[in-house]
C-alpha cells in the first residue's frame, strides 16, 4: 500500500485516520444537538397544554381543535360539554380536543 515515506510529512496523518476523521466526530454531536433543540421545546409545549387541560372549569371560553368556540357548561373525567352560539347548542367533546382557552382580552379584539 502507501508508505508514509512517500507522502509529504504534514499530510501523513490523513493516511492514518482516513479522510473523514473530523466529520465522523462532528456528525454525532450535531445530530444530538438537533434532537435536543427540537425535543425540549416540544416537551415544554406539551406540559403547558396538559396544565391548561387540568385547569379547565365551567364558564371558561374555549376553542376546539376543529375551530369551534364555546363556553364550558360542565366537565366530566375525560370530556367537556360546550354551549356553542348562536343557538345555544350543547356539544360534548373530549378534553384532548380543546386547543386553547380564550381570555376576555382576546374576545375584545
Amino acid at each position: 500500500m502507501y508508505s508514509a515515506f512517500l507522502v509529504h510529512p504534514p499530510l501523513a496523518f490523513l493516511l492514518q485516520i482516513g479522510g473523514f476523521g473530523g466529520l465522523s466526530l462532528l456528525l454525532p454531536v450535531v445530530l444530538i444537538g438537533f434532537v435536543l433543540l427540537t425535543a425540549i421545546p416540544q416537551q415544554r409545549k406539551q406540559k403547558a397544554w396538559t396544565k391548561m387541560l387540568a385547569e379547565l372549569k365551567a364558564g371558561d371560553r374555549v376553542t376546539t381543535n376543529g375551530g369551534l368556540r364555546g363556553q364550558i357548561i360542565s366537565l366530566k373525567d375525560d370530556a367537556v360539554i360546550l354551549r356553542v352560539l348562536p343557538d345555544n347548542i350543547k356539544l360534548e367533546f373530549l378534553r384532548s380536543a380543546i386547543a386553547s382557552v380564550t381570555t376576555e382580552e382576546e374576545e375584545t379584539k
